[in-house]
């Protein structure tokens, strides 16, 4: 009988301190969940990777079909108007284009630009900040990027240039010493050379005008004072930024908290994402792909590279935040046209610019006060567009679908705040 009792009280026990232990990692699961950023602080948290399996996920036969595009995400007759009355709204408001991660950490720090959670149950970030690095933050003008260090970096920055400068010229003279052992016959060995060290001397400009341009602001005592001030403005926000700590002179932690400075946007576009997504998962019960927001243009030129459809005029549009980017990469026939037309209709509303982009993106870029610019004032900064200096065509008019007025351009100067670059 006493056997029996202390079995029963065994097994009490157990379950006990199993319930507890239930209760008390569930309640850390949602603790970690609230406090990583890539989830959202639903009751019922979503997690990121699962709504990325959502949007990847095989279509099978689900909506299979043509994919009807709406006129309102072509070109217009005049390829460059679609640029132009995004240059066109960002000059009427006068609204700031971000340069660099300086820049645009000062924006979210006066409230222009508000964060954008990494997944809801409407939508998931799916792209955004893939080519943040974990390099030194940079001020970025005049297309030179000039690093923010602090004094022992700075230090360290200098001996590696010269350590680097010292290695290029021993490499480039001992190349030019086997080159000139070389007979005539051996030509091939000799372009194979000759090209070694063009490389080389390439490097060693880059890395020569690389040091002249930390000499020319760290060496005199008031710019080195302003970048010093700078360094420690992003260190205190890095200190406590949306909830988290970084580390900037930790390079994992300057690639989070780029990561985290990218997942902005202007309240006015996460506005239209939000009521785009919201139409695409009720619809579809899936998470609308976003795969770009915000971008500073040192960003967006970095982009370029890999990416020709990043523009790279003074004035980018995702620059603003006020433009963001839909994949539709893994989207049925049938979804794909569902949110062209839903993006059609916002964009007859007057509320936005969009276009489908070959790159499998939806450019949307969201009006300050939902209203479109005039036709008259987008036409003014058709050359600023990157359109040839000459008389050009409006697009169709409602009125007469095949008319194209003839207007003249006139060169306008960048929005307030910008310094065109050369």
């Amino acid at each position: 009988m006493s056997k029996r009792l202390l079995v029963s009280f065994l097994i009490f026990i157990t379950l006990v301190v199993s319930a507890w232990a239930v209760v008390r990692y569930k309640r850390q699961s949602r603790q970690i969940v609230a406090s990583d950023p890539t989830h959202s602080n639903n009751d019922e948290p979503v997690s990121w990777q699962e709504a990325v399996d959502k949007v990847k996920a095989d279509r099978g036969q689900e909506g299979a079909g043509a994919i009807e595009i709406p006129p309102e995400l072509k070109h217009y007759p005049e390829r460059y108007w679609f640029l132009a009355t995004q240059v066109a709204e960002i000059a009427k408001y006068q609204v700031h284009p971000c340069q660099d991660y300086l820049d645009l950490a000062a924006s979210i720090q006066r409230g222009e630009m508000v964060e954008v959670p990494w997944v809801t149950d409407t939508y998931v970030l799916f792209g955004v900040a893939a080519k943040a690095d974990d390099s030194v933050f940079t001020k970025y003008e005049d297309d030179h990027e000039l690093g923010l260090y602090s004094e022992g970096e700075l230090t360290e920055t200098y001996l590696q240039l010269e350590g680097k400068r010292t290695a290029l010229q021993s490499e480039i003279k001992l190349l030019k010493s086997q080159s000139l052992k070389l007979t005539k016959r051996d030509r091939s060995k000799q372009r194979d050379l000759q090209k070694q060290i063009g490389e080389r001397e390439q490097e060693l400009k880059d890395t020569e005008e690389e040091k002249s341009l930390l000499d020319q602001f760290y060496k005199r005592p008031d710019s080195r004072q302003e970048l010093t001030r700078e360094y420690e403005s992003l260190q205190r926000l890095a200190g406590n930024f949306r909830g988290r700590s970084y580390n900037i002179d930790v390079p994992a932690d300057r690639a989070a908290l780029k990561v985290s400075l990218l997942s902005s946007l202007r309240p006015q576009a996460l506005k239209i994402l939000e009521e785009i997504a919201s139409l695409y998962h009720g619809q579809f019960d899936r998470p609308l792909p976003i795969s770009s927001l915000v971008r500073p243009e040192q960003y967006q030129h970095a982009l370029h590279r890999v990416n020709r459809n990043a523009v790279v005029i003074d004035t980018p549009p995702h620059s603003t935040g006020l433009a963001f980017d839909i994949d539709y990469r893994y989207m049925s026939p049938a979804e794909q046209t569902f949110v062209m037309a839903e993006l059609a209709r916002i964009k007859r509303e007057g509320r936005i610019e969009v276009i489908r982009e070959r790159n499998a993106n939806y450019h949307v870029f969201a009006f300050v006060n939902g209203a479109r610019p005039s036709d008259e004032l987008i036409s003014q900064y058709l050359e600023e567009a990157g359109a040839e200096p000459t008389e050009a065509h409006h697009p169709p008019t409602k009125d007469k679908p095949g008319k194209k007025a003839v207007v003249k351009r006139t060169k306008h100067a960048a929005p307030a705040g910008r310094r065109r670059r050369r």
